[in-house]
């Protein structure tokens, strides 16, 4: 059964390998990016960062603050020897019990909303953290269907199902008015903006 010591083990354990592992995307990030509001000046807050991986793209699109935040003490570990720009913060902590103590521009969960164990509870404590009128972006730089096969791997124990997108779509919507719902064999976006 998934629960959150199980998830910070598992990436514990997958943090030094992460980054070796990790394939990025620059049209899909960029799609993502775009999705989260992410330009110059914006407050970021990047939930499950883990080692980091979204941070240059934070800098290149000018974002004034970033605020990264993991579970697992070796992702952030790692993501924060990375940091050597002033603009990035790195925390770990739970981010469902987390205190709130600013307002967002814009949120990003990136590769890791089927890691959380209750959506509707994440979503609804995200949404104290982004500003009104601030955006939200929960997405993935594959479909769905591989999302899927790929957590009924090594992940099966911590990860739930994902939702489809009109179904993440409507647990968003009662704190942000969703305009971007793309799920496709590439990527999958489901973003909006705080209400």
């Amino acid at each position: 059964m998934m629960n959150k010591d199980s998830v910070r083990r598992f990436f514990d354990t997958a943090a030094p390998g992460w980054d070796a592992d990790m394939v990025t995307d620059s049209e899909k990030l960029t799609a993502i990016l775009d999705a989260a509001g992410v330009g110059p000046g914006s407050r970021v807050l990047d939930v499950a960062c883990g080692t980091g991986v979204l941070f240059p793209w934070y800098l290149r699109r000018q974002a004034g603050a970033v605020l990264g935040v993991d579970l697992s003490p070796e992702m952030v570990r790692i993501a924060a020897g990375k940091v050597t720009d002033p603009r990035i913060r790195v925390l770990c902590a739970d981010m469902e019990t987390l205190p709130v103590t600013e307002a967002f521009d814009c949120c990003v969960v990136y590769n890791a909303f089927p890691h959380f164990e209750d959506p509707e509870r994440l979503v609804s404590r995200l949404a104290l953290w982004v500003r009104p009128g601030g955006r939200i972006a929960i997405a993935h730089s594959m479909g769905l269907e591989t999302l899927r096969r790929h957590h009924a791997g090594a992940a099966k124990d911590v990860s739930r199902e994902m939702l489809p997108a009109p179904a993440l779509a409507a647990l968003l919507e009662p704190w942000f008015a969703v305009d971007t719902a793309v799920s496709d064999a590439d990527k999958y976006i489901v973003a909006g903006t705080r209400r």
